[in-house]
């Protein structure tokens, strides 16, 4: 028998979350909210014959127990009045809705936030999309690879004139899921002065354009087209990647202190006063021919070597590790990145930790993904629904 996520600690906890979302973006948000003490109920449809793990994968993935952890599960039959009938009831008492459905399909399922904000005007309801809920792409699906594509990362992404590259994870899906998620706690707290909820909205193609920060800068302010730079630095020069005798390394020499001793660790104080390489102009147009050099020098040491020099000198550098390094990093552990967790069928697993920490309040990853519907009878007793009245509701395939 698995423990309830029903008693909760954390910052969050007196916040209500029902989680309609699937996929990445959506449940990223969610998760923001479950880590920090929110009572986040994972309304999922009933299994049928049909029906297979549905979007987002097997639920003993690793990815799904990741994006789902620290929730409480039921089954609910959106497509049944009955259903319907019970998500609004659920609705009256609770904070936060979060959806990820097409535009249209909440209201073709009679759940979309002008009704729901009939029930509950306190009611945050948020929703990410591919495009927005609205205007010429509204009711076109989304995919992170296409949201990087239309949204510039991928134009910026690899070497120069290699063609379009991917990021290696889904930048779009996530950062709308965070942006998403700091929505919803603004909202939150507006909510506290007006008593009045709100409809929260973005969407993988507005939040990869936010992302692009100081690159779509550059067009919007001084006109220029950024190209594809590599691993080189747009505009901090040298700043890259280089080969050491048994691997590679970045080195991020921008400025004029940082370049100062960066020369003085590698033994070519020379290149402070060289005409080609004295002032950031220079160095941005004798870019490769300053990295020819350094790389020339960086060749003849290990990475721990060089690591352990420039970081004693001040100039920020660092390996490049593989995920299984990552996780070996002293840094890494020292932090807490790696949550383990106990699973009734898996044993001990090991999920990602927040991002941020709090001196008084710290997140919590109390419990794996429920099973499917795992608190179904409970969620609906909460809601004052009977033994009875719950079995009719399994028999019509309303949960």
């Amino acid at each position: 028998m698995r423990t309830t996520q029903k008693n909760r600690a954390g910052p969050l906890f007196r916040f209500k979350v029902l989680d309609l979302t699937r996929v990445r973006a959506g449940p990223t948000a969610v998760r923001q909210l479950a880590d920090w003490g929110a009572d986040v109920i994972k309304i999922e449809a009933p299994r049928t014959a049909h029906v297979d793990d549905g979007l987002g994968g097997a639920r003993n993935s690793s990815d799904f127990q990741n994006l789902h952890r620290n929730k409480r599960a039921m089954t609910l039959n959106l497509k049944h009045p009955e259903g319907v009938a019970i998500l609004k009831h659920m609705v009256g008492n609770a904070d936060v809705l979060v959806e990820n459905y097409r535009s249209g399909v909440k209201h073709r399922l009679g759940i979309d936030y002008e009704t729901l904000q009939a029930v509950n005007p306190r009611l945050v309801y948020a929703s990410i999309s591919g495009f927005g809920q609205d205007g010429p792409y509204g009711e076109l699906a989304g995919f992170d690879q296409v949201a990087q594509g239309m949204g510039g990362l991928m134009s910026i992404t690899g070497l120069p004139g290699q063609g379009p590259v991917r990021a290696g994870i889904p930048v779009a899906d996530l950062t709308a899921g965070l942006y998403c998620a700091q929505g919803i706690l603004i909202a939150l707290l507006e909510r506290e002065q007006s008593g009045q909820g709100q409809w929260v909205q973005t969407s993988l193609l507005q939040a990869q354009v936010a992302m692009l920060d100081f690159q779509a800068a550059r067009w919007l302010v001084d006109g220029v087209v950024p190209p594809q730079a590599g691993n080189n630095h747009p505009v901090g020069i040298p700043t890259g990647v280089f080969k050491t005798s048994d691997g590679h390394i970045n080195i991020a020499a921008t400025g004029d202190a940082i370049y100062k001793r960066f020369c003085e660790t590698i033994g070519r104080p020379d290149l402070l006063t060289d005409p080609d390489y004295a002032t950031p102009r220079a160095r941005s147009k004798n870019r490769d021919a300053i990295n020819a050099i350094i790389q020339d020098i960086v060749i003849h040491r290990t990475s721990a070597e060089w690591v352990r020099a420039f970081n004693e000198a001040g100039v920020p550098s660092g390996p490049i590790n593989n995920i299984k390094e990552v996780f070996e990093d002293p840094q890494v552990q020292h932090t807490g990145m790696a949550v383990p967790v106990q699973h009734p069928e898996m044993g001990e697993i090991k999920l990602v930790g927040q991002g941020v920490s709090l001196s008084r309040t710290g997140f919590q990853i109390t419990g794996p993904v429920p099973a499917q519907g795992e608190h179904t009878d409970e969620i609906l007793a909460d809601y004052g629904y009977d033994a009875d009245k719950i079995a009719g509701f399994r028999d019509r395939g309303v949960i």
